[in-house]
């Protein structure tokens, strides 16, 4: 593993914040090869604050850090490592809102819930597909887009009313 990464990990622990800040900085600029560095961090990170800057230096990854994210989630039950795994995501924005959905496709009921919250931190740019996802045939996708779009809030329900609607007006 490259030492510079490993470094910037053990400088999230570090008790000077701006010390922590410039590693997420430098973490992230890495990209792709601190991905699973940084998994590893939340993974066995023993504090919580390291979990927490490891998954701000992968939500400022990016898409490099998605399916490796949704891989270790799929494989690891611990609601901690959930938690700031599924936070990483849902600050990626639009670009993990495919991915996401299809990775509730046959998830454990609580890895759902998981991936539902990223979807709601994601917001608005998630809406389009979940309407999609509330339209669709597969009965466990729309279960899923429906709790989502619940779990949104005004928002999700005002999309999910809308397909309603224009289902209703194809019939």
């Amino acid at each position: 593993m490259n030492r510079e990464i490993m470094k910037n990990i053990e400088a999230l622990a570090d008790p000077d914040r701006n010390t922590r800040l410039k590693a997420v900085k430098r973490l992230a600029d890495n990209g792709q090869p601190a991905v699973e560095p940084l998994i590893m961090a939340i993974e066995h990170a023993e504090s919580l604050d390291i979990r927490w800057y490891a998954a701000v230096a992968l939500a400022r990854i990016g898409r490099p850090a998605i399916e490796p994210l949704i891989t270790a989630l799929k494989g690891n039950r611990d609601s901690e490592f959930r938690r700031y795994a599924s936070a990483a995501l849902g600050h990626m924005g639009e670009e993990a809102v495919d991915p996401l959905l299809t990775a509730m496709k046959g998830a454990d009921p609580s890895l759902r819930g998981f991936l539902s919250a990223s979807l709601c931190r994601i917001g608005p740019p998630a809406l389009e597909k979940l309407r999609e996802a509330y339209a669709s045939p597969d009965t466990e996708l729309r279960e899923c887009a429906t709790l989502t779009l619940w779990e949104m809030g005004e928002s999700g329900i005002i999309e999910m009313m809308q397909a309603l609607e224009r289902d209703e007006g194809e019939s």
